[in-house]
């Protein structure tokens, strides 16, 4: 029937799109319908493990990047105090130093 004739060329053309994605390695001239979906699946699990594995490397960096913006800000608040406590230092030296002129 031309409605199944139909069908089955919709097939054959998303089975040709199918083995222009998935990579095939060298059967890839000869493989039935089964083998095509079955290399399929597993790539799809392959880039779903490489996806959460990237977004787990996401996760590490960004607490990673939280942890170091926050010494960074520690450290410019030490930087600010050590600036304050030279600072008074060195006008407690000028006050001394003016008292005995």
């Amino acid at each position: 029937s031309p409605v199944l004739r139909c069908r089955r060329a919709q097939l054959r053309l998303c089975l040709e799109r199918l083995k222009g994605l998935v990579p095939l390695g060298a059967a890839a001239g000869r493989h039935t319908t089964l083998s095509l979906l079955t290399r399929a699946r597993l790539h799809i699990q392959k880039l779903q493990d490489q996806e959460r594995r990237a977004l787990h490397q996401i996760e590490q960096l960004q607490r990673e990047q939280r942890h170091l913006q926050r010494q960074l800000e520690k450290l410019g608040m030490e930087r600010v105090r050590i600036d304050s406590i030279g600072s008074s230092l060195s006008s407690e030296r000028s006050d001394s130093e003016q008292g005995e002129s």
